[in-house]
């Protein structure tokens, strides 16, 4: 079999190569679904895309308009492939791929063929990204084979057993590091959200760092299996506030986040929730950067809003609520330390969301009806949400706190008031569900 004849069946290895496209033309020939895929990575890789097709998806449309592409609404053309660096055939017409692919080879051009991989003369690798690794792999016109093979190398380098250590430092910033002008050479903090309770909803950025952690500080809200996961050489400091009991002061948790890191260890902050929300984040972020200390901020799932979306209950949802306030309860109406306007709330007709608030919810409830609140607006309680401790009761802003008592809801727990609280039927939630008054 000659090379020409091997090439046609797909069995001469390929030259793998990493294309810098930054600032380079790109010329995408469809606007359907194959295209909406591919445009993106290129994208994110700095190309200068033109897209030629007489109609495209609503997202490319919205690239376009956006300025991050150029869209020219017509048939191609010969000329099209002028300046290009490379060239992708993506419509869903054969005749005009070849076409594509013809004026392309005439000139000399890689060409990505959508629909026959054969006849192109470059294959575009199932891909995954983390953490500046780019990992492409061709599964020999195999395609479920490479995109699994592709997932397990992802999953094995975001969970930290596949680890790909730095030997330079990165070339670019990540967004959301965060370097004091004054930057001592220590690994830094991460403070990282671990999201609601389950350990899945944990993001893949904050898995891989606690995965690299030498010292890890923990909330008690946050998804504590995970420690079992960490090496037996990684000090963990328990850094739990337990409500109205128990609790390390926070100017404690920031002495040693700074101590930690200053003696050169790598440090992960693993709170509930989202840091910045009610997590006293911002407080340990300006701590580490007046140390001196670099610090990367992961943001979490955050339990206000994730919480009921996994008890079945939008915040917000079209025709019942145009609003949400997320409100911390930890200090009662009349307490001269709260910073929260009980009367304008209760004037509200959107969502109403209450953490650390099972303690005070009688006075909450009590401020919210006499604000204009109706006593009959539904309300539910939902305990350790999304995991498998969870509990919902249900009632309504007049006697959920009397519910919550009986039925002995306990922190943590997430307050829902609203209309959006009776869209899922009783059948679907458990607990106390008693009918809201008339």
């Amino acid at each position: 079999m000659s090379s020409q004849e091997a090439g046609k069946t797909g069995s001469v290895p390929l030259y793998p190569l990493g294309l810098r496209l930054e600032g380079r033309t790109v010329l995408v020939v469809g606007g359907g679904t194959v295209a909406g895929r591919r445009v993106p990575a290129l994208l994110a890789a700095g190309a200068q895309v033109v897209l030629v097709s007489p109609s495209v998806t609503p997202g490319l449309e919205d690239l376009a308009r956006a300025g991050r592409l150029e869209w020219r609404a017509r048939p191609f053309t010969e000329s099209d492939v002028e300046d290009a660096w490379l060239v992708l055939a993506a419509t869903d017409e054969p005749a005009v791929n070849q076409a594509v692919s013809a004026a392309a080879d005439k000139h000399r051009i890689f060409c990505v063929r959508a629909d026959d991989a054969l006849a192109a003369t470059a294959w575009t690798p199932a891909v995954a990204r983390h953490d500046q690794v780019t990992v492409a792999v061709f599964g020999g016109r195999d395609p479920r084979r490479s995109a699994a093979l592709r997932d397990a190398i992802a999953e094995r380098l975001s969970d930290g057993t596949l680890d790909a250590p730095r030997f330079r430092e990165p070339e670019t910033a990540r967004q959301g590091v965060f370097r004091p002008a004054q930057a001592l050479p220590v690994p830094g903090v991460a403070l990282v959200g671990a999201g609601p309770g389950d350990p899945d909803l944990m993001t893949v950025r904050g898995r891989w760092l606690l995965s690299r952690a030498e010292v890890v500080i923990a909330d008690r809200l946050g998804p504590r299996v995970l420690l079992d996961e960490l090496s037996s050489d990684v000090t963990v400091i328990d850094a739990s506030k337990l409500p109205y009991g128990r609790a390390m002061a926070q100017e404690e948790i920031n002495r040693l986040l700074v101590e930690q890191a200053l003696a050169g260890k790598f440090v992960v902050r693993l709170k509930g929730g989202d840091p910045f929300l009610f997590g006293r984040g911002g407080e340990e972020l300006l701590a580490c950067l007046e140390a001196g200390v670099p610090v990367e901020v992961v943001p979490g799932v955050t339990s206000p809003i994730a919480v009921p979306g996994v008890a079945g209950i939008p915040v917000t949802q079209r025709g019942v609520s145009h609003e949400v306030v997320i409100v911390s309860g930890h200090v009662p109406p009349g307490d001269p330390r709260s910073l929260v306007d009980w009367h304008a709330l209760g004037r509200l007709r959107g969502t109403v969301v209450l953490m650390m608030a099972v303690e005070n919810l009688p006075a909450i409830t009590q401020a919210l009806q006499a604000a204009g609140r109706s006593s009959a607006t539904p309300a539910v309680a939902i305990q350790e949400g999304t995991t498998s401790h969870q509990r919902v009761v249900r009632a309504t802003l007049g006697d959920i706190a009397e519910v919550v008592t009986r039925q002995g809801i306990r922190p943590p727990a997430i307050i829902v008031i609203g209309e959006v609280a009776a869209l899922l039927p009783d059948s679907q939630a458990g607990g106390d569900a008693p009918q809201a008054a008339t």
